[in-house]
């Protein structure tokens, strides 16, 4: 599965389930205060000991928390699990670049190429100081620890150039920590990778 759906159907689950209920609690409360205001009910109703109130505002929320719970779970899963045959590239950020390694060692700095409809894993370090590594394109982001190296994959699809940022402040220049990520058709990628460097 492509993370980028598992990660967007996380987002929208929560986001609609929030909405509905913000909607709900707030016209409910608006019902409330007009129906049982002072005017009305001088004397307020005492509804302790109500178990079905009790039970009804314990077991739906936990409903609700373990769903969205379980939805992250298979979002974050997805994230985790790399397919066979991803393209295995080496990201070392540093202040203030990024360094790609390609299979063959090929270099580049703050330009990750990569071949369009396939599955790319970046395993990810830093140099020097913490930097967290984030495409937005492809909701991945992670941190870049020295001597702490962990991974992020995608699917890439059509060809085109995408950022990447840093998004964990590593000094002045943390701002200026830009790179484009390239996604170019296989045949081209495969040649590319041949390249000797300029």
């Amino acid at each position: 599965m492509d993370p980028v759906l598992g990660v967007d159907r996380a987002f929208w689950y929560i986001f609609v389930v929030s909405a509905v209920l913000l909607t709900a609690i707030t016209l409910v409360m608006i019902y409330f205060v007009i129906k049982y205001r002072r005017k009305n009910h001088p004397t307020p109703a005492d509804i302790r000991d109500n178990w079905k109130l009790e039970l009804a505002w314990t077991v739906i929320p936990t409903i609700i928390a373990l769903s969205m719970f379980w939805v992250g779970w298979q979002s974050y899963t997805g994230l985790r699990n790399v397919p066979a045959g991803t393209v295995q590239i080496e990201a070392l950020g540093q202040m203030f670049s990024w360094i790609f390694i390609y299979e063959n060692d090929k270099e580049t700095e703050n330009e990750l190429v990569v071949p369009a409809h396939s599955p790319v894993q970046l395993n990810i370090e830093s140099l020097d100081v913490i930097h967290s590594l984030f495409i937005p394109a492809f909701r991945v982001k992670a941190d870049a620890v020295k001597n702490f190296p962990t991974y992020v994959w995608f699917r890439t699809k059509e060809p085109g150039e995408y950022d990447i940022l840093c998004t964990e402040y590593c000094g002045l220049d943390h701002s200026q920590m830009l790179a484009r990520l390239r996604v170019i058709p296989r045949e081209e990628y495969l040649e590319w990778l041949e390249q000797e460097d300029e």
